[in-house]
């Protein structure tokens, strides 16, 4: 197990970097865990990050791409549901990543 401190609260992690426990999220560990992914959050970034904890919370899953490309294209329009916007901001890949800030467990179809 890996570790993350904010807040002098110790955070589990895989050996992913994907928490082991969603419920110890909060929006400022988001900005750790993108700055180990080597992204720094926008308010682009945000509107999937918070996109991606709802789905989860309502599907009790992680989003694999297509199903966040299909589901952020119905909630936030076709000009951000798209593979392309995703990667620009996810370059190494928008569920697997996008999912990891929101401290979420890795989608089971990621590898």
């Amino acid at each position: 197990m890996n570790q993350l401190e904010i807040d002098n609260k110790i955070i589990e992690t895989d050996k992913q970097g994907y928490l082991t426990d969603f419920t110890q999220w909060t929006e400022s560990l988001a900005p750790i865990i993108a700055k180990s992914e080597n992204i720094m959050l926008t308010d682009a970034h945000w509107e999937v990050v918070r996109f991606v904890r709802e789905f989860y919370l309502e599907y009790k899953t992680s989003p694999a791409i297509r199903a966040l490309v299909k589901a952020i294209g119905i909630k936030l329009g076709e000009e951000k549901g798209n593979s392309k916007y995703l990667y620009k901001l996810f370059p190494l890949g928008p569920a697997k990543q996008a999912t990891k800030i929101a401290g979420l467990p890795k989608p089971a179809k990621c590898i």
